[in-house]
């Protein structure tokens, strides 16, 4: 299943919705990265506390079919996990934008998938760091275009930074808020100046903006919602579409940069189609019936058992696993504890001891999962053992502001034994509401005032009420009046949006080397922002600083240790009852298309490097 995420998409076992065109776009390259040490001259690339693994004279990503032929079709559901949308303005913070639009504009530079967090020239052919590291100059191509032939410049990149900075989706808006100015210094130069002590990420912050056509934007409300595809410089322009049910990218023969080492092997098919589905069974059904070419699925039980129909067996349709190299991140069930009744830990602590996983996942998930213990799951960054003397130096000037749990093992989730009989553990989480002051009676536990301790759990997506109802059932058993909560795509978008809701689901997908972008998903500034990533509503003068360690690390070394501390702290204030995590790709598609021999290291790589197969699709009689 799909599930809301923050950044980018990961297989997971429930459905994704929040900004999901925004997190596809974070992901195909406008990242939020980190800057290598003071570069003494022009650049052809940035990259994290290290060299760059391309040299300036790069025809191509390794990862990539140089000469993969263009052509052909290619429909998918997209992953991240939208059900409508009504909106092709995917910066501001109002409507539900369609997924793909990413494919609409161009940045500065471009990610490249096989470095842990390295960017090379796009619209950008160099990039010049001050020493001081308090500023950045960009030369840009004069060839880079928009769409309607008008040429992409200098006036452009500072009205597309103004523009997002004051108006913009907190995405983008909070990363950025320590960029002092930006000038055009020239048609083709623009620089960026910072100010504050937390730039390390600044650089290829910006790099990785999107641009947009200031004269497109005079003449047109940025900050409204609207169906009216805009003007970009990228690679598609927006095709047929019907809101709510599909978009259509259709690839542009114009495409200014479509010979750039960056470019090559990439944008391979004529027309690209996201489609949008309701309800999980039906993108499957629409994938067999062969409405749909590719679709990656989401779901254990599908995976295990859905599959074994005719085209499948005929080998027709194509079922494919993928490594899932990237840090897994943090999923779970987030609690507002902007909400009285969840200010508590002891609260939060109880729920989390209520949700048997292991049951789950023998009995829901066919034991393909594992379970999630760490918001920096599946990485080097995530808290093991007890608090090293580099961690302890960061932790212990704020002792006296921190749970004990902090100093010794990382907590983690209870293991049951997976037979459903975690009485053990509801011991525990009664005796802990309690404590809280939330005794049991006869109509459930009530707090001092005789209030019943409600919680209703907020979800988009009726296949997740086979792993809810469960949780909720348990629940229950200890005195709390458990609901689950259905609502459709639009309604769930705006309670998410105002943090109107107890508890939910969310995916935070984290980078290799995370940075700024960590303020959004756990900082103070966040908590109080609508709209941003901060679901939980953590808001920790401690984590707020150990952020800006990470933010502000000179060395991986430095990073790791500050990353570390952060997970204690966020593990101990029990923000989240943790699920799983798988790291590999599921993918079922049509026989119709071939990819390269190499995978880049960090990303899926389908469609994104994949083609059009003629001759598969002859055999197919598909078109």
């Amino acid at each position: 299943m799909r599930v809301r995420r923050a950044r980018m998409i990961r297989t997971t076992d429930v459905r994704s919705r929040r900004t999901g065109a925004l997190a596809l776009l974070l992901a195909a390259g406008f990242s939020i990265l980190s800057l290598a040490p003071a570069l003494a001259e022009p650049q052809h690339g940035l990259s994290v506390f290290g060299d760059l693994k391309y040299p300036a004279d790069f025809k191509h990503f390794d990862y990539v079919n140089p000469d993969a032929p263009k052509g052909g079709k290619a429909s998918q559901i997209g992953t991240a996990g939208l059900t409508t949308f009504d909106s092709f303005n995917m910066f501001i913070l109002k409507g539900d934008a369609a997924q793909g639009m990413e494919l609409v504009f161009d940045s500065l530079m471009a990610r490249a998938h096989d470095e842990a967090d390295a960017v090379y020239g796009l619209v950008a052919e160099t990039a010049d760091v001050a020493p001081d590291k308090m500023s950045v100059t960009f030369k840009m191509r004069p060839e880079a275009k928009f769409a309607d032939g008008s040429p992409v410049t200098a006036d452009d990149v500072v009205f597309s930074f103004e523009t997002i900075k004051a108006k913009g989706h907190p995405a983008f808006s909070i990363p950025i808020r320590d960029v002092k100015s930006v000038e055009a210094i020239d048609p083709h130069t623009v620089r960026y100046t910072f100010e504050g002590t937390l730039v390390r990420d600044l650089p290829i912050t910006v790099a990785t903006l999107p641009i947009l056509s200031k004269a497109y934007y005079t003449t047109h409300d940025f900050e409204k919602t609207s169906l009216e595809p805009p003007l970009g410089s990228g690679p598609y322009k927006v095709g047929p579409f019907k809101a709510g049910t599909y978009v259509t990218y259709v690839r542009r023969a114009d495409y200014w940069a479509k010979d750039l080492p960056v470019n090559r092997g990439h944008y391979n098919f004529d027309e690209v189609r996201y489609e949008y589905y309701r309800d999980r069974t039906l993108e499957l059904e629409g994938l067999l019936a062969g409405n749909i070419d590719f679709r990656e699925e989401f779901t254990s039980k599908d995976w295990a058992t859905g599959y074994d129909r005719q085209p499948v067996k005929d080998g027709r349709i194509k079922l494919l696993t993928l490594p899932d190299e990237r840090p897994s991140g943090a999923q779970g069930f987030f609690i507002n504890t902007r909400r009285e009744k969840f200010k508590d830990v002891r609260v939060r602590e109880a729920l989390g001891l209520a949700f048997d996983f292991e049951w789950s996942n023998k009995n829901l998930f066919f034991g393909l999962y594992t379970r999630t213990a760490s918001y920096f799951e599946n990485s080097d960054l995530k808290a093991v053992g007890l608090p090293s003397p580099e961690k302890l130096a960061l932790l212990e000037p704020f002792r006296d502001k921190l749970p004990a749990a902090v100093f010794g093992e990382p907590v983690s989730p209870p293991v049951t034994d997976g037979s459903g009989n975690n009485r053990a553990q509801l011991r525990q989480a009664a005796k802990l509401l309690a404590d809280a002051g939330w005794q049991q009676t006869p109509q459930g536990v009530r707090n001092a005032a005789g209030q019943p301790l409600s919680i209703e759990i907020l979800m988009d997506s009726p296949s997740f009420e086979r792993i809810i109802a469960p949780y909720v059932k348990i629940l229950k058993s200890i005195g709390i009046d458990a609901t689950m909560r259905m609502v459709d795509a639009a309604q769930y978008e705006r309670r998410m949006k105002d943090f109107d809701f107890d508890l939910t689901t969310q995916r935070y997908a984290l980078r290799l080397t995370p940075g700024i972008e960590l303020k959004n998903f756990w900082g103070s500034q966040a908590a109080a922002t609508n709209g941003s990533f901060n679901l939980a509503g953590i808001a920790d003068p401690v984590l707020d600083q150990l952020i800006d360690k990470i933010v502000a690390a000179k060395s991986r070394a430095e990073l790791v240790t500050a990353t570390r501390a952060a997970d204690r702290v966020l593990r101990a204030g029990y923000y989240w009852v943790p699920q799983w995590y798988k790291g590999a790709h599921n993918l079922a598609f049509w026989d119709k298309f071939s990819w390269p021999e190499t995978k880049p290291k960090y990303e899926r790589g389908a469609l994104e490097t994949w083609w059009y197969d003629e001759a598969k699709a002859g055999a197919l009689g598909k078109r």
